[in-house]
């Protein structure tokens, strides 16, 4: 298959998604391979010694939570002892947000795409501020994440066991016809999660007090889509990769430390350089030299074509990440230069229903010398301390370089080219 079959079989599989939010459950019980001392976190795989303060934040507080340690300097000394595994969440069908911290007993997000057949899944959002994902590990943050274990899992799973599903690319499309982009701006999307989950929150069979708290801590979160959002993401994108020939990006993911993306054509390898610290808008008593460089697995938002490729749906996004709502719109526009088409269903009101621009080309990004654009929340470099900011982040070009030699080498190889797991640079 040439490239351009090849490019467009991706294209059909990305634009023929269907993700369907279909349940929540412990990470244990339906992510594959998730040992009982296994912590999933965001971006391209990473050892101990490399990881940044927020990510090491969240390990610790991950190890607390599970009550494999009960304090950080025994969390820290199991993982020097070799006793916890860490993995790359996108090695197992997962995604999580900014540290992407994932442990075996955290509810997550259950995504199936029903026109390809597979499961994609993510953790549940905390809410803002001082949480697990930004690198906070205090007993609040700790007490917050067994109420979301004990309770908001166990009453979510039960809502959408009273369901068919709940069509997540409608949710999306919506979403951005009110005024979202689907990565830093959901309070639409957000709105209509609850909106369409309430009827069956009610028939749960929790108690009302119980209830309250759920409705509460759904409705006040601006970012509570965020989540099964990025699962439907990866969803759509798992289904894309693995053509021959492909030059198109299914993954771009962070640690902390490096930025990396994966390619359809090219299997399991990851191409990556250190990651860049946001430009962007801080919180009062904060500024970029406390900033750490950029982390999260929410990058699959622009990969799939919402998140920055949309913010021209979105010119309120300004007012979180800096700029004018001129920036969002000519952002999506310079979008369209690097992608392959065009999604449909994502139709941009001001660009008079146009659809957003969708399937990155590695063969574009180096030809134009335009990286993609990715809007991002912004955390403390320290462990502990939490989100300090929002802003935009440039993906390094020599991840895209180094993926375009890559496809040079296997149309030049007379056989199929080794799959190399965890490749850097």
């Amino acid at each position: 298959m040439d490239i351009e079959q090849a490019n467009k079989e991706v294209l059909r599989r990305i634009l023929d998604a269907q993700p369907v939010l279909v349940g929540v459950a412990p990470a244990r019980e339906v992510i594959p391979r998730m040992g009982e001392r296994t912590i999933l976190h965001a971006g391209p795989p990473i050892t101990w010694e490399r990881m940044s303060g927020p990510m090491r934040g969240a390990v610790i507080g991950g190890i607390l939570f599970e009550g494999w340690a009960q304090t950080e300097e025994e969390a820290v000394a199991l993982v020097e002892r070799g006793e916890v595994t860490f993995d790359s969440c996108h090695h197992h069908q997962a995604v999580g947000p900014m540290a992407g911290v994932t442990t075996p007993s955290m509810p997550v997000y259950i995504v199936e795409n029903r026109a390809f057949g597979n499961k994609a899944f993510c953790n549940l959002n905390e809410g803002l501020g001082k949480v697990l994902r930004y690198g906070a590990y205090s007993e609040d943050v700790l007490a917050r994440l067994r109420w979301m274990r004990d309770v908001l899992g166990p009453v979510l799973a039960a809502a959408l066991e009273r369901t068919s599903g709940i069509d997540l690319k409608s949710l999306i499309a919506q979403a951005i016809h009110m005024g979202d982009e689907g990565h830093n701006r959901n309070k639409a999307g957000s709105a209509l999660f609850v909106r369409v989950l309430a009827p069956s929150l009610v028939r749960s069979g929790a108690d009302a007090a119980t209830l309250a708290d759920v409705f509460e801590f759904l409705g006040n979160n601006d970012l509570t889509a965020l989540n099964p959002v990025m699962a439907a993401c990866k969803a759509t994108m798992d289904a894309a990769h693995g053509i021959p020939g492909s030059t198109i990006v299914t993954a771009m993911a962070r640690n902390g430390t490096d930025f990396g993306i994966r390619v359809s054509g090219l299997g399991d390898r990851w191409f990556t350089a250190p990651s860049q610290v946001p430009q962007g808008l801080y919180f009062p008593g904060f500024k970029a030299e406390d900033a750490n460089p950029d982390i999260g697995d929410s990058t699959i938002t622009e990969t799939a074509g919402i998140g920055g490729f949309a913010m021209a749906a979105a010119p309120a996004i300004v007012q979180f990440i800096g700029g004018t709502p001129r920036d969002a719109l000519n952002a999506t526009l310079e979008m369209y230069e690097i992608t392959a088409g065009e999604n449909p269903a994502f139709g941009i009101p001001a660009l008079d229903f146009r659809g957003t621009p969708t399937g990155i080309d590695v063969r574009k990004v180096v030809e134009t010398g335009i990286v993609p654009r990715v809007n991002t929340g912004i955390a403390h470099k320290q462990a502990g301390i939490g989100q300090i900011g929002a802003g935009l982040v440039q993906p390094p070009m020599e991840c895209f370089e180094q993926a375009l030699l890559a496809l040079a080498e296997a149309f030049d190889a007379p056989d199929e080219p080794e799959q190399v797991s965890g490749e850097t640079a």
